[in-house]
């Protein structure tokens, strides 16, 4: 099986690709109609390594019905939170096809590694695939598949606890990121006002949001312990697939943002303050302009948001713009904050159809311009992709996946002046990005510590969990921050990381990929045809390599030793200086 090379034409071919094991008009409805399938893949003899393919495109293809009905559940759950129809339908799937989903597809793993014909297949081209379904096939467990259905149940709690949290400013209601817009507001009043309402809001939930997290918690222990392993740490490691390091390079990693880029981040702080001509810095001041000037206006409308997105990426290269165009076209985006509304952004691949979601909450802030980009990657991603013949190939781990967005976010900006005519706010919409850019380091470490740590002592009380919180916070953000008289606030900052409930253990490979997209944006700034032209050929990989090799098809290497993270740091701020 050749792999398909990504086409202008892949980009913008909007059907669906023919069935060849299930009916063309079939829909997900019930289990009853689902299991069939898994019966006749369980039960059907297999003679040959060609029979042993057929066989694996045919469970690939029901396996990417399934995914892509959830997909749509999911999504529509999260335009709307309060729709309780939405809700159901997507807990239907939670609660009754997943539950019985599960022990086919162990079943089926057993028996394509049992087969005498797997010796067949073609190492180089399957090897990715096989290790991760040995490693699937050793951490299940038939007792935690409840326990995952009541931790699918918990996490939607979350998207409908922070979706229904708004405030009032000036008479009218606002969404939290409407409201965060404040502040990045020139007058002080007004982002200490927005602040603090945003922060009370918060507040307001921040104990069912503990006592859910403890929920989770104890369930996630749960299944770690049932698998066989020491804490929920160590399963996900190996539920993730992290063949490439291990808890101990998360601390090494820390250790090295601790050394090389909180100071950077202390310089930028000071002369933030400084800028601003502040006896000190106070929480509200940190997305503000130091210059004074009002905040930028990128965009007006959602719509406008889209369109000049599209400019920019057909300027880097048309199969880019195609790929937007034809999510356009299909109605596969939601873009602007409204009430009800799930908070943050995601780019939904969609297996079958190959044609990705993007769901945000735009307003009309840079920074909804950078998600655009960001989740934009993301999208391609899943275009260059669609053409690969199994689903697994087509979801590569974080630490690709990552790279995809984040390097769409840096080569992008040879192009930003399309949201920013003016060059006075384009110099500055640059130097806030890189800026955000070094400052992800820091998060990353303080939210990955804090996971490593939570799960490490999994019985830890609330009081000791804010503590703990606190401790790292301090150690990796806002060291020359004065937080007197807000301290109640600080020991629930982390409940606003939606990965902590939805997605446990997805953030570290933010830190890792935007490294690799620090790289392959140099690269690009050296030769832009040839830095695009390995970007996209790394991604249109897939997962079918390791991810060492997927680093080296873009031009740059997987590591993250403190010396490759202080030459990529340097890099950054030679390019903010020449702004």
């Amino acid at each position: 099986m050749q792999l398909a090379e990504p086409t202008a034409e892949s980009a913008t071919d909007t059907s669906r690709p023919p069935r060849h094991f299930l009916p063309e008009n079939f829909v997900v409805t019930d289990w009853t109609a689902i299991e069939p399938f898994f019966q006749e893949l369980q039960h059907r003899p297999i003679y040959t390594p060609a029979e042993l393919e057929r066989w694996l495109l045919d469970r690939s293809e029901l396996e990417s019905v399934l995914s892509e009905d959830l997909a749509w559940r999911y999504i529509r759950m999260t335009c709307d939170t309060q729709d309780p129809t939405r809700a159901e339908a997507f807990q239907y799937f939670v609660n009754e096809v997943e539950p019985q989903v599960a022990p086919y597809d162990h079943a089926l793993n057993e028996k394509m590694l049992a087969s005498e014909h797997l010796a067949g297949l073609d190492e180089r081209r399957y090897g990715v695939f096989l290790r991760s379904v040995r490693r699937a096939s050793e951490i299940y467990r038939a007792e935690n598949i409840p326990l995952k259905t009541e931790i699918s149940t918990k996490q939607q709690q979350y998207a409908a606890t922070v979706g229904a949290m708004n405030v009032t400013l000036d008479g009218r209601e606002r969404t939290l990121p409407q409201a965060a817009d404040r502040l990045k507001n020139p007058d002080r009043t007004v982002r200490e006002t927005a602040w603090r309402a945003i922060q009370a809001r918060r507040l307001q939930d921040a104990k069912p949001l503990d006592e859910l997290f403890t929920e989770l918690i104890a369930l996630r222990n749960q299944v770690a312990l049932n698998a066989g392993f020491a804490n929920f740490r160590d399963y996900m490691f190996a539920a993730l697939g992290r063949f490439d390091y291990t808890p101990q390079d998360c601390f090494n990693f820390h250790q090295a943002i601790r050394e090389t880029v909180v100071p950077l981040i202390d310089d930028f702080d000071l002369e933030r303050r400084q800028d601003l001509n502040l006896p000190a810095l106070r929480p509200w001041d940190l997305d503000v302009d130091p210059s004074g000037q009002p905040p930028l206006q990128p965009f007006g409308t959602g719509e406008e948001l889209l369109e000049k997105t599209i400019t920019v990426f057909q300027n880097l290269d048309s199969y880019l713009g195609d790929c937007l165009r034809t999510m356009r076209q299909m109605g596969h985006l939601d873009l602007e904050s409204r009430k009800g509304k799930a908070p943050g952004g995601y780019n939904y691949p969609l297996d079958e159809t190959g044609v990705p979601f993007i769901f945000m909450n735009a307003t009309s802030s840079l920074r909804d311009v950078v998600t655009m980009l960001h989740e934009g990657g993301h999208a391609v991603h899943s275009f260059l992709t669609r053409g690969l013949p199994l689903g697994a190939d087509k979801h590569p781990p974080s630490e690709v996946a990552e790279l995809a967005s984040m390097s769409m976010e840096l080569m992008s900006m040879d192009q930003w002046h399309v949201f920013f005519p003016d060059a006075e706010d384009l110099r500055r919409a640059k130097k806030t990005h890189l800026e955000s850019v070094l400052e992800t380091f820091p998060w990353v470490a303080t939210i990955d510590k804090f996971q490593h740590w939570v799960y490490e002592n999994p019985t830890h009380t609330e009081t000791e969990r804010h503590a703990r919180w606190v401790q790292i916070f301090d150690e990796f953000n806002q060291r020359t921050v004065d937080w007197t008289g807000l301290e109640a606030f600080k020991p629930y900052l982390w409940q606003k990381q939606l990965h902590l409930y939805e997605v446990p253990f997805y953030y570290i490979e933010y830190a890792m990929a935007q490294l690799g997209a620090i790289a392959v944006w140099r690269n690009y700034r050296q030769n832009p045809a040839e830095g695009l032209a390995a970007y996209k050929r790394a991604l249109a990989l897939g997962y079918t390599a390791p991810i060492g090799q997927i680093y080296a098809a873009a031009g740059i290497r997987f590591d993250f030793s403190t010396e490759y993270l202080r030459t990529l740091a340097d890099f950054v701020r030679e390019e903010m200086a020449a702004l």
